[in-house]
């Protein structure tokens, strides 16, 4: 982009003709004022008078800035920003869009100030500029956070004013469509960042045909052998069918022409790209992919297609299950059509789409169509609405994203928008990315709900949060106060909202009980010295944030939580008692002759609920009633073991790693155990023993059976017990039953 790009000089590729060819008929070295009249010229169709003398005196301004620069194919440079302007013509946008487009490169290729452009356009025209700048300005070199930084940008400017994305998107075009020049690495780059961003952004905002160009060209220069194969079968598929297609054309035509339906009838190409991701997506031969005929059906108003729809049904019989209708629900980005596959003559598959005008110009211009329709209000804001609460959304990610890497997966999701349609209670439609779960529709409702989501049902009856969604289904979520996200839903969230919402929420839990398990700490700490947090001399505290380069006590607490520092060191630094150093993790430079701890001191208690910062090892799981310590570990905050577990054999003698833990009386949850049980193959044993499991009021997490010779299994259980009391309950049923030969506790 910017100079990597469009600055540059060069030729277009071989056998494409640029919008500038196109459009000028000829090449003038001294001046480019025949291609601008004849520019002027097309805009008289839509433009009032005045708004094209505006386009002109940009034109001017913009080869006046740029005299002297070339293009690599020796054209004056202003040839670029011109056919852009003409890309951005044939979708008739506004004057000031098609001014946007003639300045673009301006700030950055000419020095020219943004104030200039101010006093000469005003600043609407001077805003676009500058936001089509800033996304010039990004380098997109191979580092993925830089091209996630950028994308961010891209999506500020997007919010800002939708067109800057539409000049950028035509500014991209042109480039593509002039790549021919280029070094054949730098050529794939750009190519592929095309298909991954600029191809979505464009389907996303309802541009078809942008899109599709840009597939194409980006595939022909990504894979140039393949695009001209495939690009050579089509057009040899096109002269085999031509007679087929000819027939299958005109009984639609007189199909329409009996009933008295006004429509023009045409064939539907397949484009190069769409062809190549079906056989490689969807493993299918190309003559399976090209035995299909195409068709579209252009009619004059909505309650028409209807019509259409209906003759043409008497005329072929459907596919059942093939109709889709996207005029009543459209597609996330605005999309209308009738879709319908029928059985053609001698049984070819056909498929028709039928809309309107406005529809086809919404399809293939989208957006920009906009501007086209603006006196048609209800066609305005249904697709304009849709893409500010598309942008919206967009936002939202990016206030919630951890950093710009996680936002730009986030939004990938959200532009590849395969939907499936799903209604709310009260029957409104929300549209959601397909594989979406009840748990991607809560957030989708508003964030509120997801955070407070606990179960849900599909069509009145309760189903898994985690069960993927289908067209047509009603939703209901049930919510419970003071409810919070699973941090497990990540493993099945499909959309970016969902997803950055709950990574937001749970990053902030857990920075706030990461304080107040510091908290708990520093004051355990604290106790053994006879003192407080509230008896400490400010002066000693203000110190202390100092050497640790914090500002805040709170951060202070949360690093002590998370077990990036010792209770214990940060303790005697607040006591004055240790010497000054800059060190997150210090207490590998503590001076041995320390005071040790008190032993008098009480054990932390245990309640069991403390959240993300306390864990419970999975190598010895503790519960309730079992004697336990406490390991801190850096960056997890605590986790606990039981107080003989091998794997804490080393750190056992570390007071500032491990701490001596106790349960609190009023400890609540469920806690697993691992257990082993040796019993005798009979029919039905194993359901015997899950019911005995059950009825001790104990849930079953995994199980898992080893037969050891062909009289007697190991079965090992992962359960869920409330404490030791429990699960003695539990061992005493389990031993009851008939066939149990031993039953062991499984620790390490």
């Amino acid at each position: 982009m910017g100079r990597s790009m469009s600055g540059q000089t060069r030729t277009p590729a071989k056998g494409v003709e640029t919008s500038a060819e196109r459009f000028q008929p000829e090449h003038l070295a001294g001046g480019m004022g025949t291609d601008i009249e004849a520019f002027a010229e097309r805009l008289e169709n839509y433009l009032e008078p005045d708004q094209i003398n505006l386009v002109r005196r940009a034109y001017y301004y913009a080869e006046q800035a740029h005299d002297g620069q070339t293009r690599r194919s020796g054209e004056a440079y202003v040839t670029h920003p011109l056919a852009v302007a003409h890309i951005l013509a044939d979708m008739h946008m506004d004057h000031q869009s098609l001014m946007a487009a003639m300045l673009h490169d301006v700030i950055e290729d000419t020095g020219i100030p943004k104030d200039a452009l101010v006093t000469q356009f005003g600043e609407t025209v001077a805003e676009l500029v500058d936001g089509v700048s800033k996304l010039t300005q990004m380098t997109f070199e191979t580092k993925a956070e830089a091209q996630a930084e950028n994308f961010q940008k891209m999506a500020l400017a997007m919010a800002r004013d939708i067109r800057v994305i539409l000049v950028k998107l035509a500014d991209r075009l042109h480039n593509m469509r002039t790549l021919g020049a280029l070094a054949p690495e730098k050529r794939r780059r750009i190519a592929k960042e095309t298909l991954e961003i600029y191809a979505p952004i464009a389907n996303r905002l309802g541009m078809h045909s942008l899109s599709t160009e840009f597939e194409d060209l980006g595939f022909k220069a990504m894979h140039p052998m393949r695009s001209d194969l495939i690009h050579r079968a089509v057009r040899a598929a096109r002269g085999n069918r031509k007679e087929l297609l000819n027939k299958i054309l005109d009984s639609l035509q007189n199909c329409l022409e009996r009933e008295g339906l006004p429509g023009k009838v045409m064939g539907r190409e397949k484009h190069l790209f769409g062809i190549y991701q079906k056989m490689r997506g969807k493993r299918k031969a190309f003559h399976e992919i090209m035995d299909v005929y195409a068709f579209r059906i252009i009619v004059d108003k909505p309650d028409t297609c209807y019509r259409v729809l209906g003759a043409i049904h008497s005329l072929y019989k459907p596919f059942p299950g093939r109709f889709k209708d996207y005029i009543a629900i459209p597609k996330a980005n605005g999309y209308q059509s009738l879709h319908t596959t029928l059985f053609g003559m001698h049984g070819v598959p056909i498929e028709i789409q039928i809309r309107t005008e406005e529809m086809e110009e919404m399809a293939n211009n989208g957006i920009a169509a906009h501007w086209v329709y603006k006196s048609k209000d209800e066609v305005i804001n249904g697709h304009h609405a849709r893409t500010r609460q598309w942008l919206k959304g967009v936002l939202e990610l990016q206030q919630n994203a951890g950093n710009s890497l996680e936002f730009i997966e986030n939004v990938k999701i959200d532009l590849f928008p395969d939907e499936v349609y799903i209604f709310t209670p009260k029957g409104r439609i929300m549209e959601l990315p397909k594989g979406s779960t009840p748990v991607d529709f809560a957030y989708a409702v508003h964030t509120d709900v997801g955070n407070s989501c606990i179960a849900c049902r599909v069509n009145r009856r309760l189903a898994p949060l985690s069960e993927p969604l289908e067209s047509g289904q009603t939703v209901e979520v049930i919510r419970a106060p003071g409810a919070r996200p699973n941090p497990a839903w990540l493993s099945f969230v499909i959309t970016g909202k969902a997803r950055s919402n709950i990574r937001h929420f749970l990053k902030h839990q857990r920075h706030s009980e990461s304080i107040a398990l510091g908290e708990r700490l520093l004051d355990k700490v604290l106790a053994s010295f006879d003192t407080n947090l509230g008896a400490i001399p400010e002066s000693n505290i203000k110190q202390v944030l100092k050497d640790c380069k914090m500002e805040l006590m709170e951060d202070l607490l949360a690093d002590i939580g998370l077990g990036n520092r010792m209770a214990y060191v940060v303790g005697r630094r607040l006591l004055a008692t240790e010497p000054t150093v800059d060190s997150a993790d210090s207490a590998s430079k503590k001076p041995a002759a320390t005071e040790p701890e008190s032993t008098a001191e009480k054990p932390l208690a245990i309640r069991g609920t403390e959240g993300l910062v306390v864990s419970f090892a999975r190598c010895c799981n503790p519960i309730p009633g079992d004697p336990i310590v406490g390991y801190l570990s850096s960056g997890k905050g605590m986790v606990i073991h039981q107080e003989n577990c091998s794997n804490l054999a080393e750190n056992r003698h570390s007071n500032e790693k491990t701490l001596h833990l106790t349960w609190d009386k009023d400890v609540s949850g469920e806690f697993t155990v691992e257990l082993k049980v040796e019993l005798v193959n009979e029919r039905g044993i194993i359901a015997q023993l899950a019911t005995g499991i059950t009825m001790a009021d104990a849930s079953i997490d995994k199980i898992s059976v080893d037969e050891r010779d062909g009289r007697v299994s190991v079965v090992q259980l992962v359960v869920r017990v409330r404490d030791r009391l429990h699960l003695s309950q539990l061992i005493k049923r389990i031993r009851a039953l008939s066939g149990v030969m031993r039953i062991t506790r499984l620790k390490n």
